[in-house]
């Protein structure tokens, strides 16, 4: 994995962790919200995606360089998470992404509404589409099966290390608690690494046997 360790600072150096294929740059943006933005760059084409396009608008763009960006992913309606969006989007030319039942919350239009199991494709990088429901309505997580290494998942606020996003009721909690469970501690492994919307990076092993302790407590 190199010198990346999924740490990175409001304003700080950003982090590049680079993969067979992928080359993927991390950054904090924000100050106080220290919000998660996260460059996919395919390897050989120099295609790119845009992983929440929280803040900072200039330095997301300055950062994307001359490589074509394909997609503007907002992994939920939430608007710290999309707050530099509409210039992101007008600075790169990128398709804005959201799923269907997020994007009318999003005060940027969504060009292409994805829902569970969709595919989003640049350059010779695909990523999945995993529906998340509780954080919001249409939370999504992307999924990117590295067929040289483990799997990569950028899990917006759905999970975290130490737990999955916050809800605001029994029923939200219980829901996105379940999604988590089923969609992604029940198919990945431990060797997943999670990319969250806020702060550091974790593992699906690392989290994994937390579960039950997050299921009592109720949150």
């Amino acid at each position: 994995m190199g010198s990346y360790t999924g740490h990175v600072r409001p304003g700080g150096t950003p982090g590049v962790h680079e993969l067979a294929h992928l080359i993927m740059t991390k950054l904090s943006v924000g100050g106080s919200w220290d919000n998660n933005v996260y460059l996919l760059r395919c390897r050989y084409s120099g295609d790119q995606l845009v992983v929440d396009a929280a803040a900072e608008p200039e330095r997301i763009v300055a950062t994307c360089g001359d490589g074509p960006v394909r997609y503007i992913v907002t992994t939920h309606r939430h608007a710290d998470h999309w707050r530099a969006l509409s210039a992101v989007a007008a600075g790169t030319g990128a398709t804005t992404v959201a799923h269907g039942d997020d994007a009318p919350a999003i005060a940027v239009p969504t060009a292409q509404e994805v829902r569970d199991g969709d595919l989003l494709r640049f350059g010779d990088v695909e990523l999945e589409v995993i529906h998340l429901a509780g954080h919001t309505p249409g939370g999504i997580a992307l999924l990117y099966d590295d067929p040289t290494g483990p799997p990569h998942l950028w899990t917006g606020d759905s999970l975290f290390p130490g737990g999955v996003g916050k809800t605001g009721s029994p029923e939200e909690f219980a829901s996105l608690l379940a999604e988590v469970t089923h969609k992604l501690f029940d198919r990945l492994p431990d060797e997943t690494w999670v990319y969250p919307g806020h702060g550091d990076d974790t593992t699906i092993g690392r989290e994994r046997p937390h579960l039950a302790q997050w299921r009592a407590r109720g949150w």
